[in-house]
């Protein structure tokens, strides 16, 4: 791997580490009206980025047309409250752990689906390491009851993911990482107001107590400013297809995470499952690149004689000093 590969890992990675963390901070959440958190989590996050997106953001955005803001709209929908939504839908008949297989089959989807829309054939090492990771999320969590709400809740939550690592590529090179998680924040905590207005009436928002903003703080300032930010540069320097693999870590995250606030335990099952994951990353993402590739044959020197005995060519008079 070279250093902008290694920079790219390294933020997509961290990026993943910290929505891993956001589900314990969830966690505590859980009495708090769902499209009221999504609100203040994505405004606030908007209002933090303002200040960093840098000269001629205003510009940049106008010059979006109507197509290209369609990508972060759907984004914004899909994705990000879309996508929480959907979870929350699931976990009413299903248990956490299958939302959480579904959404960890993410990195096959997107190593087969965006090579497609690229006109190309996906690659083989990424497609395999993606399967590695989906089976490590798999034995990181296991699998729980459901019902068939569930299990198509927890499909839409796949759809979700997959929409939010998709998504973003055109508008991603024309506004930037900064730039565009503000927009999409924007937008998501628009659609959140609207969503809890539809759904909830007058209670989708109140006042967080102590604790629930410290959740909404963490959430917005850590998970969405940094951790978002983090992923679109890391989408940059690795592209979509090995980007997405490290979705394996926010299972793997969660459970390391929960027993700090007494809601989980780390086991056998969660070190088979981190190793599966760490593996798929490295396959996928480049770090082994050895595997599966033929090393290329050394290139032969030629030699002074083979110049001279090459039929109807003579060597130039400057060829032996070229080749001491």
């Amino acid at each position: 791997m070279n250093a902008t590969t290694t920079r790219g890992a390294l933020l997509t990675a961290l990026a993943y580490v910290l929505v891993g963390g956001s589900f314990t901070a969830n966690s505590v959440l859980g009495h708090y009206p769902y499209a009221g958190g999504q609100f203040l989590r994505y405004g606030l996050a908007c209002l933090l980025l303002v200040p960093f997106v840098g000269r001629g953001a205003a510009g940049r955005l106008r010059g979006l047309g109507a197509r290209a803001w369609l990508r972060p709209a759907l984004l914004a929908a899909v994705g990000m409250v879309g996508f929480n939504l959907a979870i929350l839908a699931a976990e009413r008949t299903a248990e956490p752990a299958v939302p959480g297989v579904l959404v960890g089959c993410a990195p096959v989807v997107v190593a087969v689906l965006v090579p497609l829309l690229d006109g190309r054939r996906p690659q083989r090492l990424v497609l395999h390491g993606a399967l590695l990771v989906a089976a490590g999320a798999f034995v990181v969590q296991g699998w729980g009851r459901t019902d068939g709400g569930g299990l198509a809740f927890s499909v839409c939550a796949l759809a979700g993911e997959v929409g939010f690592a998709v998504l973003a590529g055109p508008v991603l090179r024309a506004l930037g990482p900064r730039l565009l998680t503000a927009t999409v924040c924007a937008l998501a905590a628009a659609e959140a107001a609207v969503t809890g207005a539809v759904l909830d009436g007058g209670a989708w928002l109140r006042r967080p107590d102590a604790t629930e903003t410290a959740a909404l703080l963490w959430q917005a300032a850590v998970v969405t400013v940094v951790g978002f930010v983090c992923w679109y540069m890391g989408v940059q320097r690795i592209g979509t297809e090995r980007a997405t693999l490290f979705t394996g870590l926010v299972p793997l995250t969660a459970v390391c995470t929960a027993p700090l606030v007494g809601t989980g335990s780390y086991g056998p099952a969660q070190a088979v499952g981190g190793v599966l994951v760490g593996a798929g990353v490295a396959l996928g993402s480049g770090a082994l690149p050895h595997l599966g590739r033929k090393p290329a044959p050394a290139a032969r020197r030629p030699h002074r004689a083979d110049l001279r005995a090459a039929p109807g060519r003579t060597p130039p008079p400057s060829a032996d000093r070229r080749s001491t």
